[in-house]
């Protein structure tokens, strides 16, 4: 098992204390530990557009990813990931064309 440190980052709320992993754990663990181990909620967004592939919303109480339905895997694992990463302040590599993070 890997070993986590406590730290705070400014993307999320104060009081929250959240566990900082390395970007290989991030890029490499099976995506439903991660979310587990990082006490993750994964939604299904009311957003069907195709262009939508996924937001991730800071809380008081915690990171939600909203994901589009019926999204597949592949998408849905890489750009989870990508999200968790931009939360976490984590520098990764950006997501190829036609991805694109803003951030709202």
């Amino acid at each position: 098992m890997t070993r986590f440190d406590q730290v705070q980052t400014s993307k999320l709320p104060t009081g929250y204390a959240q566990l900082v992993l390395s970007p290989q754990r991030l890029l490499g663990a099976p995506l439903p530990e991660l979310l587990a181990e990082l006490d993750v909620t994964l939604d299904e967004s009311s957003i069907t557009d195709p262009s939508f592939t996924g937001a991730a919303m800071v809380t008081r109480d915690g990171v939600i990813l909203s994901m589009r339905p019926g999204q597949p895997d592949w998408e849905r694992d890489a750009v989870a990931r990508a999200l968790l990463g931009h939360v976490l302040d984590m520098p990764l590599l950006p997501l190829p064309e036609p991805y694109r993070m803003s951030e709202v």
